[in-house]
């Protein structure tokens, strides 16, 4: 499915990136205020630090990092963001979870009902689909002329990387969320460049898209990715 593999959407998202800028910045903002609230410190909290790391990579300013920072633990700390999860099946009945922070669910709800059931998808019921995937770090290296493959191995796996593939693009390291920050800092201080790095769900099986469904899949998940509450968009797509 070339229009959503993993290494198209680098891509895709370095472009994307300029035109949303405004959209995305809302979105980090918001998950480093809800991982605030667990600490300021972002040395004592690794889900602060993983935010702010997701921030910079982004460019996301860092008066607006601070910002979202003092408003979760200052006394304006009034908003009340929830993490609602939604499980759908897309075209194909391909596995869909949408992460979603958000301080009104009567309006974040219709709206991800409507993204699947316009698109050839249905909202399935809590549980539905989440058993097909798992909690791991994932770090995408795309590989060049001077790529070192022997060293990113090497470095990857002393760092405490639990999986590595390889590919003609590049390459994907899988880790335990609590190994993750470790690994990542491991490969940065290697002067290792770095695609993408995230705790995400990974499917632990995949299901194919018929040609003719993949244009409706991409318009689904481009909805869901677009709106204001949706912090995060995992499927089970091969690609």
């Amino acid at each position: 499915m070339a229009g959503h593999s993993k290494w198209n959407n680098i891509k895709n998202r370095k472009g994307a990136q300029d035109a949303k800028r405004g959209k995305i910045f809302q979105k980090i903002s918001r998950e480093i205020y809800m991982a605030a609230k667990q600490g300021a410190d972002p040395d004592m909290n690794p889900g602060l630090r993983l935010a702010i790391e997701k921030g910079k990579s982004a460019n996301v300013p860092n008066d607006v990092v601070k910002r979202a920072i003092d408003k979760a633990t200052g006394a304006g700390a009034d908003e009340n963001y929830e993490e609602v999860i939604y499980e759908g099946y897309g075209p194909n009945g391909v596995a869909v979870l949408v992460y979603c922070l958000t301080e009104n669910r009567n309006r974040t709800a219709p709206n991800v009902r409507v993204a699947f059931s316009r698109n050839g998808g249905n909202l399935g019921s809590s549980g539905s689909v989440s058993y097909m995937f798992d909690r791991k770090g994932r770090i995408l290296i795309e590989r060049t002329e001077d790529t070192d493959e022997d060293m990113i191995m090497l470095t990857a796996l002393e760092a405490g990387a639990e999986d590595i593939e390889s590919s003609e693009e590049g390459f994907e390291i899988f880790t335990e969320p609590a190994d993750f920050l470790q690994v990542k800092t491991e490969l940065e201080e290697a002067g290792i460049e770095l695609a993408s790095a995230d705790i995400e769900m990974v499917p632990s099986m995949h299901t194919a898209i018929s040609e003719e469904n993949e244009e409706q899949f991409e318009r689904m998940i481009e909805i869901l990715e677009d709106d204001d509450d949706v912090q995060a968009v995992y499927h089970n797509a091969e690609g």
